[in-house]
């Protein structure tokens, strides 16, 4: 797929931890990408991003997860742009 890195892989699971921190505060966000080759990969956004993450996760779009550029891409939002079977790459 144009501009995603040879790594990019569609994304199998995502979990979700937060941390509360102290009263009033946002907390932590920890998001987990299970790739279809069982790899994970962690990132921990602010609270907006992570707001927006979990709206685009509970979407139903499919989504890839590139590696190399930290990178979620999220397919069909609006009609159909890729397959994520067919850009999956063997291990």
């Amino acid at each position: 797929m144009v501009g995603a890195s040879r790594q990019t892989r569609p994304v199998r699971v995502v979990n979700v931890n937060w941390g509360a921190g102290e009263d009033g505060a946002d907390g932590s966000f920890g998001f987990m990408f299970v790739t279809d080759d069982d790899e994970r990969h962690v990132v921990q956004p602010s609270a907006a991003s992570a707001a927006a993450l979990v709206a685009l996760c509970a979407s139903g779009a499919p989504l890839m997860w590139d590696p190399e550029a930290r990178t979620l891409i999220a397919g069909g939002l609006v009609g159909t742009w890729f397959d994520p079977q067919e850009h999956a790459r063997d291990a």
